[in-house]
């Protein structure tokens, strides 16, 4: 296995050494030398969502490369990195440099829904290649592109597995507590659809700033809704947070705390003891299957954690984009995703999948349930999978979609 360390290094001699690492010694040496093919990733690195996403998306990608053997159409492939600070002026500015400067031909990002949509947009003007792994669905809908792919999930996907299971459980009414921005609405908004779907009320809600340390108000205000359910519409460090100090405040009359989306790593960061029993969705659970934890097993050699659903689909995203590639003998982006929408997507992080035109990839979806102390038999013995949902009825169904590009 080839290094995969270091992400900040910046400039010539950042180039220089990933292309040593991913590529391997002599690559680049005297007359052989080869433009290579190069691909970016663009997430959070330190911020609140660097844990689910951040330097383990690096590593999913570079795992993706070593797998394919570092070269494609006989040239060396090189991944770059940045950091977005969850700022979509930022996640802009490096896109375009790698664009007119690096010739990037393909982009993944982990990083938040307001750098993705900003950078759909990118990607359409310049005919470049993205692969999302954040929630907003607008990215599939009025923001869609021909050359956008939201790969492991979605805020429509996620809110469904809690949604669903919450009100099936007796939660009929709810209020939310919502991240104030572009994700967090998002996922607000699907979990209200498919609430009022089943029957359910919303109460009323509440809209925080990212990144906050204190959910005190916002808790008072979602006690005295005296709602059934609080949903918690937001991620990362933010769920942990609001998840702990509901504990702690003691939300009284039955209240029922449900966080709409979680990674593992949020589970861990929780502990079994408050987490245990929680239900949710998930795109990726490492201890699915054989293939599943064959890959886990392998990223957790470099990274020390298992994979996340964001780890695990950039991993995805890079290999089939990848073969894409190689399949087509060309890097036109025209060319290579008329590819991957005519294609299968079967790996270790996808079953039944498939892109559609909407730039949705469809896939199975796990709900899940956070196992009891009692129940784990190690650190990463977390989940148990209760349900496989598939593709077509976890995601938005493509008549709903309002995409142009879709044909109604």
């Amino acid at each position: 296995m080839k290094f995969y360390g270091v992400t900040s290094l910046s400039g010539a001699v950042r180039l220089a050494f990933f292309a040593s690492a991913v590529c391997g010694p002599g690559a680049f040496n005297g007359a052989a030398a080869q433009e290579p093919v190069r691909i970016g990733v663009i997430t959070d690195m330190t911020g609140p969502y660097s844990s689910l996403s951040g330097p383990g998306v690096v590593v999913g990608m570079k795992m993706a490369v070593d797998e394919f053997g570092g070269k494609v159409l006989g040239q060396p492939i090189e991944v770059l990195s940045a950091d977005s600070g969850l700022k979509a002026d930022i996640a802009l500015s490096r896109a375009r440099e790698w664009y007119d400067r690096q010739n990037v031909h393909m982009i993944v990002e982990s990083s938040d829904s307001g750098s993705a949509v900003a950078l759909q947009k990118l990607g359409a003007d310049k005919k470049k290649i993205t692969m999302f792994h954040s929630g907003t669905t607008a990215l599939t809908n009025l923001e869609c592109s021909p050359y956008g792919v939201h790969y492991a999930w979605d805020t429509y996907s996620m809110a469904s597995g809690a949604a669903r299971a919450a009100v099936q459980a007796g939660g009929n009414s709810w209020y939310f507590i919502t991240a104030d921005y572009v994700f967090g609405k998002s996922l607000e908004a699907d979990a209200s659809k498919i609430i009022r779907q089943l029957g359910g009320d919303i109460i009323g809600g509440v809209r925080h700033p990212l990144n906050v340390p204190d959910f005190a108000s916002f808790l008072l205000s979602a006690q005295q809704s005296k709602a059934k359910v609080v949903g918690l519409a937001n991620a990362g460090s933010d769920t942990q947070n609001a998840v702990k100090q509901a504990a702690e405040f003691g939300l009284g009359g039955g209240q029922k705390v449900v966080p709409l989306l979680m990674f593992d790593t949020d589970v861990k960061g929780l502990g079994l003891k408050v987490a245990q029993g929680m239900e949710f969705a998930t795109a990726f659970y490492w201890d699915y299957d054989d293939k599943s934890r064959e890959f886990a097993n392998k990223f957790f050699a470099i990274h020390k954690s298992m994979p996340t659903m964001n780890h695990a689909g950039s991993y995805s995203a890079t290999l089939q984009y990848l073969k894409a590639v190689q399949a087509t003998g060309s890097l036109d982006a025209d060319k290579v995703m008329k590819y991957l929408k005519s294609v299968k997507i079967e790996d270790a992080f996808a079953r039944n999948g498939r892109i559609r035109v909407d730039g949705r990839m469809v896939h199975d979806i796990y709900q899940v349930r956070v196992k009891t102390p009692e129940e784990s038999t190690g650190p990463s013995d977390i989940l148990k999978v209760i349900l496989t949902i598939k593709g077509d009825d976890a995601f938005m169904p493509l008549a709903d979609s309002t995409c142009p590009l879709v044909k109604k």
